[in-house]
């Protein structure tokens, strides 16, 4: 992609973007209040939200007759950054002090999507790191050659943003925090299928991988202009911890979606009859592994039913979720836990059975997260409807020669080929048992309290050549499903004791 420049010369996009990217990433690493990739991507990510944001008013004040901007005008970004001489100390203490706070204060209907409401949000915890006024003078400058008006910077700019979320993924993992790779993101989302009049939701949205594939996917071929704005509509999240809603928030501009619907709360923060009155279509997710919610959170789920076990706890949402649709599906990444455990797990296994059809278990190879955690993972596909005959089982192979994944060799899209082929289509007809596919009774599942922690009756389980990370992982999973049945039994004592 070319432009011609002022001077009549030409520069592709992706050359100057990245040149912008790459001197805003140096100015920031002089400032002493930044320490990081961690620090760095969301003082970055909030500027270039309001430039993006402002950009997309004065669109919008084009296009519509009457319309009135959010951003009061002194707060708005041609206001205090564009071709602006304020730097240095006044600088500071007018972000500090002034648009920050105003930002924050910003009051609107209430209804989702809602431009006002939604500044408030991204803005309620976003705090200027930068202690040096020139140099946040530097990268104002900087920022404000990317042109949000123009098509081919909002395209290099999504594809830059996705890379910078990677390395901040890098950056967190030793933290405990890691995001869903791409490339297993695109697969579960092409396997889902979403169109354009669906509800989709992302419980827990993250930095808004899974959203903004949905989107690029129901507004991929042939749709109407009226289809891309319902997409846009329809497209919507759940996120918890401030940052990564604010560097969703920003992912999704980015994608073509002006108006983001995505709410910064706990998704589990409500009862299970106002999530199915508040049903979708599709739930695209992956929950936090390892999570604890307080007992407060646990009250909104059924007595038998409750945990403080995170992922166990979404599960019980998204069917709710997904409860009043008829054409309810879901693709949702579960560590192994979730398959094997038959305690409260296999009770919610159960009503997951009972009232949806389990169609798919795709078994992903050690090492998808790796190196920001190795707890083994899994894909469930489930659908509205009765429980079939079978469940079929795809154990997902790692590339030839390989025996993890790493940062500099990660998962590829490519890798799906084969299980691509095997799929059926949407409707999934024409499967057939091979090396790596098998299918399961209904039955048998339910007769051995609901175990989903099926191996490969294709492949031998060679523990000699299996690699020790895997070996150690499994253990673990091991130890954790005898505490989950010491735990139980403790509360059933603790109840007939009362």
């Amino acid at each position: 992609m070319a432009r011609a420049t002022s001077d009549g010369t030409t520069a592709t996009t992706q050359a100057r973007l990245s040149g912008v990217i790459k001197e805003s990433r140096n100015v920031m690493r002089k400032d002493a209040g930044l320490n990081g990739e961690l620090d760095r991507l969301p003082q970055m990510a909030w500027l270039l939200f309001l430039k993006a944001f402002d950009d997309f008013e004065d669109q919008r004040a084009i296009r519509e007759r009457g319309y009135q901007p959010a951003v009061p005008e002194n707060l708005r970004w041609r206001s205090w950054a564009s071709d602006s001489d304020l730097t240095g100390e006044p600088l500071l203490t007018f972000v500090n002090a002034t648009l920050l706070p105003g930002l924050r204060q910003l009051r609107g209907s209430g209804r989702a999507g809602d431009p006002r409401d939604t500044l408030a949000r991204v803005f309620k915890d976003t705090q200027n790191r930068m202690l040096s006024g020139y140099l946040l003078r530097e990268l104002v400058d900087q920022l404000d050659k990317v042109e949000f008006t123009n098509a081919d910077d909002i395209h290099t700019m999504a594809h830059l943003y996705e890379s910078m979320l990677r390395e901040m993924r890098d950056a967190a993992g030793d933290s405990g925090e890691f995001y869903t790779p791409r490339p297993l993101i695109r697969f579960i989302v092409d396997r889902v299928d979403p169109k354009p009049e669906d509800r989709v939701l992302d419980p827990a949205a993250g930095t808004g991988g899974f959203l903004v594939e949905a989107f690029e996917h129901m507004t991929s071929g042939k749709v109407t202009a009226r289809q891309r704005e319902a997409a846009k509509e329809n497209v919507r999240g759940i996120e918890k911890k401030p940052m990564p809603y604010l560097l969703c928030q920003m992912n999704m501009l980015l994608h073509g979606i002006e108006e983001p619907y995505v709410d910064e709360q706990n998704a589990l923060a409500f009862e299970l009859a106002e999530m199915r009155r508040d049903g979708v279509d599709v739930v695209l997710t992956n929950p936090p592994f390892g999570g604890e919610e307080e007992s407060l959170i646990q009250r909104h789920f059924p007595t038998n039913l409750r945990t403080a076990e995170t992922v166990w706890l979404f599960l019980q949402a998204v069917m709710a979720r997904l409860e009043r649709s008829k054409t309810g599906r879901c693709g949702v990444v579960v560590p192994n836990s979730v398959l094997f455990d038959q305690g409260v797990g296999g009770r919610i296994k159960a009503e997951l059975m009972k009232r949806f059809n389990v169609h798919t278990v795709i078994r992903m190879p050690n090492g998808v997260f790796a190196p920001y955690t190795l707890i083994p993972s899994n894909v469930l596909f489930f659908e509205k409807g009765p429980q079939q005959p079978d469940i079929w089982f795809y154990e997902h192979p790692l590339p030839e020669g390989r025996k993890n994944y790493t940062k500099t060799k990660p998962l590829r899209f490519e890798e799906f080929a084969n299980c691509e082929a095997w799929w059926g289509g949407t409707s999934r007809e024409g499967r057939v048992e091979n090396e790596h596919a098998w299918k399961v009774a209904s039955a048998d599942v339910a007769a051995d309290g609901f175990n989903l922690d099926l191996r490969n009756p294709h492949r031998a389980d060679d523990l000699y050549h299996r690699p020790p990370a895997e070996l150690v992982a499994e253990l673990i999973d091991a130890e954790r499903e005898i505490l989950g049945l010491l735990e139980e039994l403790q509360r059933e004592i603790k109840e007939f004791s009362a």
